[in-house]
């Protein structure tokens, strides 16, 4: 008989390392590679992704060993609500919410841009203008029906959103394998000069977009209560697939470098799929690599409605959210309420524009790094708190990788902040940021009152 009312572990070793990888690969590698290069130099960008590298997988080793240790659902939420209490992680669990819905959001608007490169001047039904980008009817209906799309297999189970995630998450390896093979058989190394561009400044500008591209390991932990495998591997496919990751992005920096000439930089707009079709000699094989585009855009977006979706079921189930957002599908066993919000808001961000894009990466980008703030403070917390506790994956002797953690995450913090390279952009982006900010100040002062704890109390009793 069908348990009714939990979560069901239905996600094998395979599952969770390809959902956790096909979120880290996403449209950004298709579109951004070109600014990397331009803004810090061929090696001034592998600098970058190393050192971004290094923060991710300090960050990885923390949640490795928390999933392990407490696979339930909601990840954050659950080892900063031990560690340091109900207020922290209603903030903590509220600012990967933010992450994980820009990314879903982005997606959305994402696909239709897409769709620019492989069909130009395509648009028509002009609606508005926004921040000099005139948005149109059919492209805004692209997106909002990709999101229909991605939120209905999500809404009737998680494990057929992750067959899809398997399937796509193949698609944009094998097509960065071909971008890379390329590199390596007819790439110029004459085109990697000048090594460097802007010092320290450009290797700064390309590092502040590191916890964008890489956000996506830790929906691993939002599902670690529906893996169906020992505790100890989830901390390793975390981490093995971080690792993945890091090295894939580092090969398309080469690849894209070793393909196209600072000239050729200059004037292309999408650089990797100019250096797959200089690489090749052939236009036919840029189109190739936009197709792997497109499937990370799907991989990206289905991965942070999965993610976005538990931690809004984990904190209503917690009493820190109506308790609508903690509904279960009686059929499907999937947050479907929470599912449905996220996938609303995808609907509606084409609405915005291709502008958009900007601003959710980088208002998203500030609440990953929060969130991976607190992480870090729960790691070091719950290592003097509860030395005891069962680790099936521990990172090290000490908790250093914590410390290391704390201290990168909040230099990314930082670089956020008004006077600093990555300073969020006014009006627009601090407006999400204060929007957001505000829906959550509201739901934490109906905490504070007892609210939603009332009422979760009187659905337990009633069931």
């Amino acid at each position: 008989m069908k348990e009714k009312g939990k979560l069901k572990k239905v996600l094998s070793r395979f599952d969770l390392l390809f959902l956790a990888l096909g979120a880290m690969l996403g449209w950004g590698w298709v579109v951004l590679s070109g600014t990397w290069i331009s803004s810090a130099g061929s090696i001034g960008a592998v600098i970058a992704f190393l050192i971004g590298g290094l923060l991710v997988v300090f960050v990885g080793l923390n949640y490795a060993e928390l999933a392990s240790a407490m696979p339930k659902v909601g990840g954050e939420h659950e080892y900063v609500h031990r560690a340091l209490g109900e207020n922290m992680s209603f903030v903590a669990s509220w600012a990967i919410t933010l992450g994980y819905v820009s990314v879903a959001t982005f997606e959305a608007v994402a696909l239709p841009t897409v769709i620019d490169y492989l069909m130009p001047n395509y648009e028509a039904g002009y609606l508005w203008t926004i921040a000099g980008w005139d948005v149109h009817l059919n492209w805004v209906l692209i997106g909002s029906i990709g999101a229909i799309i991605i939120t209905a297999i999500n809404y009737i189970g998680l494990k057929q959103a992750a067959v899809m995630q398997t399937i796509f998450t193949l698609m944009i390896v094998a097509v960065g394998l071909l971008l890379i093979f390329g590199s390596g058989l007819h790439g110029e190394p004459a085109n990697l000069s000048p090594y460097f561009v802007g010092g320290m400044g450009g290797i700064m500008s390309v590092l502040v977009m590191v916890p964008f591209l890489f956000v996506g390991f830790d929906v691993i932990p939002q599902v670690a209560e529906e893996a169906n495998l020992p505790q100890r591997q989830i901390g390793k496919f975390l981490i093995l697939s971080v690792i993945a990751a890091v090295i894939f992005y580092l090969a398309i920096a080469i690849g894209v470098g070793l393909g196209l000439n600072q000239g050729q930089l200059a004037d292309t707009e999408l650089a990797t799929a100019d250096a797959m079709a200089s690489l090749f000699g052939s236009a036919m094989f840029a189109k190739i690599l936009i197709v792997g585009g497109v499937a990370g855009i799907i991989t990206s977006w289905n991965s942070f409605i999965i993610g976005g979706s538990r931690v809004l079921y984990a904190m209503a189930q917690s009493g820190m959210l109506p308790r609508w957002f903690g509904r279960l599908h009686p059929k499907y066993n999937t947050p479907s309420n929470s599912i449905l919000f996220i996938g609303l808001l995808s609907m509606l961000a084409p609405l915005l524009g291709r502008s958009a894009l900007v601003w959710i990466v980088d208002a998203g980008g500030l609440g990953i790094v929060t969130a991976y703030f607190f992480v870090a403070l729960a790691f070091i917390t719950l290592r003097k708190k509860e030395p005891d506790l069962a680790r099936p994956f521990k990172a090290a002797k000490s908790p250093v990788y914590g410390y290391l953690a704390l201290l990168l995450s909040f230099g990314f913090i930082v670089l956020y902040l008004p006077g600093m390279p990555a300073a969020l952009v006014w009006p627009y982006e601090w407006i999400m940021v204060a929007g957001w900010a505000l829906l959550g100040i509201f739901f934490f002062i109906k905490m504070q009152s007892g609210a939603y704890k009332e009422a979760v109390e009187d659905k337990s009793e009633a069931l």
